[in-house]
């Protein structure tokens, strides 16, 4: 292993220690995480993570576990026989889950994902499956039985599938790590929603978001780093335009990586920033990196790797690498890589990026000038079956044939095959949405298309049972739910609704400045008309009530667009 960590066993697991002082610290790694579930059944990992935990009760040492893409983390700091009673009783509670508390846990991880804001970056990179599934809301913790927890622990968390890491002086007396074999799982499998790249989309949020997957490598980290401050130097320092403009860069551990960036930005400088983003990013496309950057990012970089607790912060890492196979790399060599990168390194990352880049513009805002192609928000081809006319007279049509379901308008489609149906999400009151596992959806309402109850029946049977969700009652019906970027009821359903209300805001405006302007005129002869010597109380009262009456009348278009824009 990498100087300052040592390899051995405790119990069949591998096991890495690294010496430090001070209080113990450990953790216990399992090879399964998010990307190995499917959409319905999304969340299982987490629960097993909870229910895992709960025998811990309020202990005065530091411990908790996360739930990763690819990994699962139970992690401890303090005394020794702390350490030995945490993991002891993690494995314990492992083999013999406390099945007591899963509705409890059930609902203390809704509570959790409702103040959770998962990112859309990995759905509209992978879709509805794999690495996206960390973008979409746990559907499967609802409906999940103990059964299926107890089988899902048994199959992924197993001493096969683990790795243990240890800081401390020596190696807790009394370890014992109880738990059942099984065998080691490979990385979860990488998947592909966007047929071309470099692409963007555009979403509600303020800011400027762009990842990139590149090959694992020094030169890549050290990109990420340089990136980080030609935002902050362009986008804040220079500009203006920006308080936060910062890098990530995220091992996948299957020999790529995740190159993040972001900057935020009011609504009056997202034009700004979003074509300052630009200008960096194609700036480290024709090779502009300055040598100062590149020496300012290997210094910390170098830094990181000699700190004298530099061993014991690589562990987690160094156990997910184990994890996945991946060879180890040993301090000296990380150095002596690090210091022969150069400007051309770096450049030679930028251009892998450019053809991975995957932004993530404001609502409002294109980036195809800049050579970025729009993701996906429509299918190629439609479902031939039978068509079902929107009630509205300007909503889509909904086809549902043998092989899936369309939703059609102005000769675009967005298309579910029921092959390819990541879920179906069900409410009691018949509503239906099929997510495709590239990410888009298709929204059934009976009550809005006519359609009939053998149909609904029919849909319901072509899609496998594991794929189906049930959801409690709707309050309202919800035309996007969290994690489902890319359309409820179909992207054209979504511009067909744009078109609408572009001209209703027309309309919006004409009547609005209408009535206000009348306004003003009623309000200052109400307050300054009775003043006129000639004008008698009744006559005053007559026309003050005539020129109020008026601006109602003006104002009343305008009240019944905003309405009619609400309920579309």
């Amino acid at each position: 292993m990498s100087q300052g960590i040592h390899h051995t066993e405790v119990d069949g697991i591998p096991t890495l220690f690294a010496y430090a002082t001070g209080p113990m610290r450990a953790g216990l790694v399992f090879r399964v995480g998010v990307a190995d579930e499917t959409l319905a059944g999304a969340g299982i990992t987490h629960l097993v993570e909870h229910l895992a935990l709960h025998r811990q009760g309020l202990a005065d040492y530091h411990f908790n576990g996360a739930t990763k893409a690819a990994f699962t983390h139970f992690h401890v700091e303090g005394a020794e026989h702390e350490i030995v009673a945490y993991l002891d009783g993690v494995c314990t509670s492992l083999l013999d889950l406390p099945m007591e508390r899963l509705e409890t846990e059930k609902e203390i991880l809704r509570t959790e994902e409702a103040s959770r804001e998962p990112g859309q970056l990995p759905l509209w990179r992978y879709g509805a499956q794999g690495y996206g599934l960390v973008s979409y809301p746990e559907w499967g913790v609802r409906g999940v039985r103990p059964e299926d927890v107890r089988e899902w622990a048994g199959t992924w968390f197993t001493r096969d599938n683990a790795v243990l890491w240890i800081a401390g002086e020596r190696l807790p007396a009394g370890l014992s790590l109880k738990l059942p074999a099984g065998q080691w799982r490979p990385m979860p499998a990488v998947t592909s929603a966007l047929p071309t790249a470099p692409a963007y989309f555009s979403d509600g949020k303020g800011g400027v978001l762009l990842d990139a997957v590149v090959t694992d490598t020094t030169a890549a980290r050290l990109y990420a780093g340089v990136l980080e401050r030609e935002l902050s130097r362009s986008l804040r320092q220079e500009g203006g335009y920006s308080y936060t403009a910062a890098s990530d860069y995220t091992s996948r551990r299957d020999g790529f990586a995740t190159v993040t960036a972001f900057a935020d930005a009011l609504p009056a400088k997202q034009d700004a920033v979003l074509g300052g983003f630009v200008d960096v990013l194609a700036g480290l496309q024709v090779g502009r990196i300055a040598q100062a950057d590149l020496e300012a990012v290997r210094g910390r970089s170098d830094a990181t790797l000699t700190a004298p607790d530099a061993a014991v912060r690589r562990l987690p890492g160094a156990a997910e690498e184990l994890l996945a196979h991946r060879p180890p790399r040993g301090l000296d060599e990380l150095r002596a890589e690090l210091w022969a990168m150069t400007p051309q390194h770096v450049h030679a990352v930028a251009l892998e990026a450019a053809g991975t880049a995957l932004l993530q513009a404001p609502s409002g805002h294109r980036a195809d000038w800049a050579g970025y192609t729009a993701a996906p928000t429509t299918s190629s081809y439609a479902v031939t079956g039978t068509r079902f006319e929107a009630v509205r007279k300007d909503g889509p049509a909904m086809v549902v044939g043998g092989e899936g379901v369309s939703l059609t308008a102005g000769g675009e489609a967005a298309t579910v095959l029921y092959r390819a149906c990541a879920a179906l999400l069900s409410w009691p009151d018949g509503g239906r949405r099929l997510i495709g596992t590239d990410g888009l959806s298709v929204e059934v309402e009976p009550g809005e298309y006519g359609i009939d109850a053998h149909t609904m029946a029919t849909i319901d049977a072509a899609v496998p049972p594991s794929a189906v969700v049930r959801l409690p009652p709707r309050q309202q019906r919800q035309r996007q739910s969290a994690g489902d970027a890319r359309g409820s009821a179909g992207a054209v359903q979504r511009k067909t609704v744009a078109r609408r209300t572009g001209g209703q805001t027309a309309m919006l405006v004409i009547f609005g400045l209408l009535a206000g302007l009348w306004s003003l005129l009623a309000l200052s002869y109400t307050v300054f008309g009775v003043s006129d010597p000639e004008t008698s109380t009744g006559e005053w009262a007559a026309l003050t009530v005539f020129l109020w009456a008026v601006g109602a009348l003006l104002a009343w278009p305008a009240v019944r667009v905003v309405r009619s824009t609400r309920r579309g």
